[in-house]
């Protein structure tokens, strides 16, 4: 057995008994439901923040986003900001929906929509969309775990082997200690991700020669044509090297999505859409569980724009940069080693046919040279991957017992009976997801396109709840159906559906915007339409109840409402020349892409300097809204509990 696999035994060891210990403790502590379920509303500031930033940053981060970084080039990199876009839609909802859980005692989201709405429809599609969500996603992270655990111990695990045994430990854990343990073990998780990304990283930019060595190689990389999609051919993005450029602003002629677009997938559009979907993140209703579970509102703000959008928002436009960008000059890209473009060959050109293979294949360039560091960044991964399963496995169990079997099958159920149908429904969640990973993984692949785009469709429900009370309860129903199907058959899992039935008549993703940006655009259209035909005063006057109550605790004061304008037109700018249609500009304004690096401004690539800019100025813009609107912070005015521990109240109670 090499020093390597030893090393790595020894810290999956040490990872693994912290799992288990907080997995063991918090079931000591969890004496009620809420206290299972949401941690008795009593998460710690720190353990939020560094658990909340786990779970939105998960394996994909760690592995699956350098590979596509160097599959596409920079012009995929601008998905490095949902490092913003993610905690934008916490800013939104988390602190307004903490008011509504704490003043009504709610545990699950569903209890929420079904007393504002006063209805059950919402409750059960909040609960579809979290299993749509939990289960194709948890089976991805799982199966993740497992072939990185056969790639580093070379073989001697197999990739199902890997991943059962995996997934037994983070079921152990979550299934005894609840949201509590998951919270805890994901403090951990999140110090081992930013760890890892950061080291991986600094092995690229050294493999490379350092900042100005890997920069001179770009700029050779970028006045060549070599690259996956060739050029942009001038498609509003100006006629550069595709790793180097967007390529345009959207691109009709890619004819409902059945052509390759032209110069790359990554369009001014593409990546606003995108960003969409991963706002889905923190619109789940695993997020609306996170919010419910804290004592106050304080880690909000910090989480939200120290931890997340400045902390992994650097980590990512630098060190994930290094590894994917790196990766061309490193022997990864045999085109480019062939041009003789290359600083060295550590990499395999192997790389090319599975870009998810970079980051394990820079670990084994040091395994040699320290055995020990290879082990500890494999746990950095392990532990990246499980750490949003982990939660998603843990609030979904949460929302099968509170909205389907406590709400119908056993309103009465006592808090032990509630702990044991939790655990048993994660057990079903976890072993849905290993069984869908192991025996399907192309059925994997399809639903798991599908997981964030849904948690995008729960914006209209939320912003609802928080924000509007004109969206009315069948308004709602309808545009979230309506939503969830324009995802479905605007991704493959749909399409294969269409075709089996002689339907093909577009693509995924049409005209280069993504499904979440479609499944959104028929949501909202279908929400407005219905709830300008379904006004109802009662009904209204039943909503405003919580919109009162909202307005009275966290409206601005009159000094600062002149202020709301400003933030609007903040933010429309920076989501248009950020993360969408005005981002072309990025790619030449700071120097053309093949002008060399005599003609950069900054010694880097333009886009690579326009990205850099546009998160600090994305970060300015979290702390505006987060602190300077009070999106995020402490309303002024304590709010009174109604309901001590929702754990023995019939739903419904609550908010009547």
């Amino acid at each position: 057995m090499s020093a390597k696999i030893v090393w790595l035994f020894v810290f999956v060891l040490l990872y693994w008994s912290y799992c288990i210990f907080w997995g063991f403790k918090s079931a000591q502590m969890a004496k009620t439901a809420s206290d299972y379920f949401i941690a008795g509303r009593r998460l710690s500031m720190w353990v939020f923040i560094l658990a909340a930033t786990a779970t939105s940053f998960s394996g994909w981060t760690f592995m699956g986003h350098p590979g596509l970084v160097y599959r596409d080039g920079f012009q995929y990199a601008y998905a490095s900001f949902y490092t913003i876009t993610i905690p934008f839609t916490g800013v939104m909802f988390l602190k307004r929906q903490w008011m509504l859980g704490k003043r009504f005692g709610y545990v699950t989201p569903g209890e929420m929509f079904a007393d504002y709405f006063r209805g059950d429809a919402i409750r059960i599609l909040t609960v579809i969309v979290a299993l749509l969500f939990s289960i194709p996603y948890l089976g991805v992270q799982l199966g993740a775990s497992g072939f990185l655990f056969n790639v580093l111990t070379d073989g001697m695990f197999t990739v199902n082997m890997g991943m059962w045994l995996l997934s037994a430990v983070v079921f152990i854990y979550v299934a005894a200690g609840g949201l509590r343990a998951v919270a805890y073990v994901d403090t951990l998780q999140c110090i081992l991700l930013a760890l890892g990304i950061v080291i991986t990283g600094l092995i690229a930019l050294n493999f490379a020669g350092g900042w100005g060595a890997l920069n001179d190689g770009l700029a050779k990389l970028a006045a060549s044509p070599v690259a996956k999609w060739g050029t942009t051919k001038g498609y509003g993005g100006g006629d550069y090297n595709s790793y180097f450029a967007i390529p345009g602003v959207i691109q009709f002629t890619a004819g409902l999505g059945k052509q390759t677009p032209v110069g790359g997938l990554w369009t001014g559009v593409m990546c606003l859409t995108y960003m969409f979907a991963l706002m889905g993140i923190q619109s789940s209703p695993a997020f609306s569980m996170w919010s419910f579970s804290n004592n106050n509102p304080r880690p909000f703000a910090p989480q939200q724009v120290w931890a997340s959008s400045a902390g992994i928002g650097f980590i990512l436009f630098f060190f994930t940069a290094f590894q994917g960008m790196g990766a061309h000059l490193l022997g990864a890209n045999p085109a480019v080693s062939e041009a003789g473009l290359a600083l060295s060959d550590v990499l395999t050109g192997a790389i090319a046919k599975k870009p998810d293979s970079l980051v394990p294949h820079y670990f084994n360039q040091i395994a040699d040279a320290a055995p020990w560091l290879v082990g500890l960044l494999a746990v950095c991964a392990l532990a990246a991957m499980q750490s949003t399963g982990a939660a998603y496995m843990s609030t979904a169990g949460g929302m099968l017992t509170r909205d389907l079997y406590k709400r119908y099958l056993n309103p009465t159920a006592s808090h032990d009976n509630q702990k044991i149908t939790g655990r048993a429904g994660v057990g079903l969640i976890v072993l849905a997801a290993l069984l869908v990973a192991t025996f399907s993984r192309d059925a994997l692949v399809l639903l798991g396109g599908l997981a964030v785009a849904f948690g995008f469709q729960m914006w209209p429900a939320l912003f609802a709840v928080c924000w509007y009370p004109k969206i009315t309860r069948e308004g709602v129903t309808w545009g979230l159906v309506a939503g969830l199907l324009g995802v479905i058959f605007t991704e493959n899992f749909g399409l294969m559906i269409l075709k089996s039935v002689g339907i093909d008549i577009w693509g995924r993703w049409p005209w280069t915007m993504h499904s979440a940006g479609w499944g959104m655009l028929f949501n909202a259209s279908v929400c407005w339409i219905v709830s300008n035909n379904t006004q109802d005063e009662t009904e209204m006057a039943h909503r405003m109840k919580y919109h009162s109550f909202l307005n009275e605790h966290a409206s601005l004061s009159e000094d600062k409402k002149s202020l709301i304008p400003t933030a609007w037109g903040i933010t429309l700018a920076w989501l248009f020349f950020g993360v969408g249609p005005g981002a072309v500009i990025g790619n030449w304004i700071f120097g053309a892409p093949d002008a060399g690096r005599a003609g950069w401004t900054f010694g880097m690539p333009s886009i690579w300097a326009w990205q850099i800019l546009f998160w600090a100025l994305g970060v300015g813009m979290m702390w505006f809204l987060a602190y300077k609107m009070e999106m995020s912070t402490v309303p002024e005015k304590e709010i009174e509990a109604l309901v001590e521990d929702i754990g023995d109240v019939a739903v419904g109670e609550a908010g009547s």
